[in-house]
């Protein structure tokens, strides 16, 4: 399952590349006094830190904030936002909030409830709370860290003090981010006692040897396509060689894979703007002929904000003017759909750009990350991925996603395919093997779930498993059909619910099956189950929450804010978990 377009903001935060910080504990380590047995409780100061994570990577950040924090002789407290009520806020004196924005401009799941809470006409007034926020987010989306924004903008107006400025991160977030927590929490600390030092006596961890910033050069040993010649749709089961890496994963983990663009796009944008590419263009300090900076180094395909104002500006045109003056973001995306930089350059061929002035314009290439579809204790050195290749005809030409046509028609044997993890601490098979587990994961939202039947098989789990699927048509897009009758006939899979939505007049789709078996689905959760989602956040995942509500209202004999109750229950015990995009 690929997480974008529309990935959880904070995914790109892998626990590998925390190891930035890593060097910096190791210095602020030597410094600490080794003699604690003298220190005076009493002036401890405590810094709460709470996190807003859809994947459990603004956790990770709010961990080692804590671990800067003990350096400073101070004692922190942390928690994800759903374990903190609105009235234990107030308690607080010096608060911390790390979070991620997820979606367009959402809070993560695990914020939600506080936020819904804080945002109350009736919250109290939180005059006590001395704060600062860390905002992770990505400048690509139109409401970049949002959710940090709004935690700060909320927590300004109900009376809190902020004592530092708000820090929003890019996907690059190294430095500012490291630049906030080496001033913020020097600054609470500066007025606790001296004589409170509290010692680390946890190790300082190893920086990984393979992160974001130099990640695994792995092999592409599997490349096949799981679903029938005939169908609307390609999507290919990969396999990708992690030996000798020294890396490992969790069934829930996303690999995030490092593409390069398409020589041919990079050939038709190098002709629209009339270069030639071997131009050399300064990269991040160094020269690099413009066609190897456009291949690696730049989103080309997804145009920037700032190439669609430029663009907006140079060629005068009417229509796109209008609709960035007015603001309405719906009709832009309707104008920008289907299009991508290339054909914007070709719809006005009057605007030039020399290439100093696009490299301008451009983002960085980003990776991709995708769920695994593989247990790492099955599989401890290889990735499955399962991947829907993007492939479409728009505006006169034939357009390709840029990570699944890498994989798809541009990684052979003598291609490496730069990859590291991000780990998903939320996103888990439950620990007691013999609870029950339900998992919604339609089209390639079945990927983590055919790593979660893995992880039971290993295990040799006793909890019953319920898997419901669905896609377009039964005969074309069952995707990995023999490997999942034969969980059935085993044992492992104790029920599977399948919805096609075309091989009917009427379409059904997975929360109609799920209602179909309401009881059933509303028993496993009264007997300790775990329900995941897996798949699109914004028609699927929000219909298969509106279904799980009226399915526990329904059968629970509960009216719609006693439902509303029971799954924020779910969620506080990490019994409903979503990995959505």
């Amino acid at each position: 399952m690929m997480k974008t377009p529309h990935i959880p903001l904070d995914a790109p935060y892998s626990a590998n590349q925390r190891a930035w910080l890593s060097g910096f504990f190791a210095g602020m380590h030597t410094q600490m006094v080794q003699n604690t047995s003298t220190v005076n409780q009493t002036d401890v100061r405590v810094i709460n830190i709470l996190y807003g994570s859809q994947t459990g990577n603004a956790e990770a950040v709010a961990n080692d904030a804590a671990t800067i924090a003990k350096t400073h002789g101070l004692k922190p407290i942390v928690k994800s936002m759903d374990e903190v009520e609105i009235d234990a806020l107030n308690a607080m004196e010096y608060l911390l909030i790390i979070t991620s924005t997820y979606g367009e401009g959402e809070m993560p799941d695990n914020a939600q409830m506080l936020w819904d809470a804080v945002a109350s006409d009736a919250a109290p007034k939180l005059a006590n709370i001395k704060y600062s926020v860390l905002a992770l987010g990505d400048t690509s989306y139109d409401l970049f860290c949002q959710a940090g924004k709004d935690w700060d903008m909320r927590l300004s107006e109900l009376g809190a003090t902020r004592i530092y400025d708000r820090t929003d991160c890019d996907v690059d977030f190294e430095e500012p981010a490291q630049h906030w927590l080496t001033t913020v929490i020097p600054q609470i600390a500066g007025g606790a006692s001296t004589s409170a030092v509290i010692d680390i006596s946890a190790p300082v961890n190893e920086k990984p040897q393979y992160n974001r910033k130099n990640p695994f050069p792995g092999k592409l040993l599997v490349n096949r396509i799981v679903t029938d010649p005939k169908s609307s749709k390609e999507t290919r089961h990969y396999e990708i060689s992690i030996a000798g890496s020294g890396l490992s994963y969790e069934a829930g983990d996303a690999l995030c894979v490092i593409p390069t663009n398409c020589p041919d796009l990079v050939a038709d944008i190098l002709k629209s703007i009339g270069c030639r590419g071997d131009e050399e263009e300064p990269v991040n300090g160094e020269l690099m002929l413009l066609a190897e900076a456009l291949r690696t180094r730049f989103e080309i395909k997804l145009p920037s904000k700032e190439f669609v104002e430029e663009i907006a500006k140079r060629s005068g045109d009417q229509e796109l003017n209008g609709i960035l003056a007015g603001g309405d973001k719906e009709e832009l995306a309707a104008y920008l759909w289907g299009r991508d930089m290339l054909d914007l350059l070709l719809q006005f061929p009057q605007v030039e750009f020399s290439a100093a002035e696009l490299i301008r314009l451009l983002k960085p290439l980003q990776h991709r990350a995708y769920s695994i579809s593989s247990s790492g204790k099955v599989h401890p050195e290889t990735v499955h991925l399962t991947v829907a290749s993007v492939r479409y005809e728009s505006y006169g030409r034939q357009h390709k996603g840029v990570c699944s046509t890498f994989l798809a028609d541009r990684v052979d044997s003598n291609t490496d395919v730069h990859c590291f993890f991000t780990p998903n601490k939320v996103f888990r098979v439950p620990e007691d093997n013999n609870l029950p587990m339900v998992m919604v994961g339609p089209g390639t939202g079945l990927a983590p779930f055919r790593a979660f039947l893995q992880e039971r098989q290993f295990r040799k789990a006793s909890g019953k498993n319920w898997l419901f699927f669905g896609d377009r048509n039964a005969a074309t897009d069952f995707m990995y059909r023999e490997e999942l009758e034969a969980m059935q006939d085993s044992g492992l899979l104790t029920r599977l619910d399948l919805a096609f939505s075309r091989d009917q007049e009427a379409k059904i789709y997975v929360q109609d099956k799920m209602r179909e078996n309401g009881l059933e689905l509303f028993t496993w959760l009264e007997n300790g189950g775990y329900f995941f989602v897996c798949g699109d956040a914004y028609r699927m995942a929000k219909d298969v929450d509106k279904a799980l509500h009226d399915i526990i209202a329904e059968h629970g004999k509960l009216t719609g804010q006693q439902a509303v109750n029971y799954v924020n229950q779910l969620k506080k015990d990490k019994r409903y978990v979503r990995d959505v995009y």
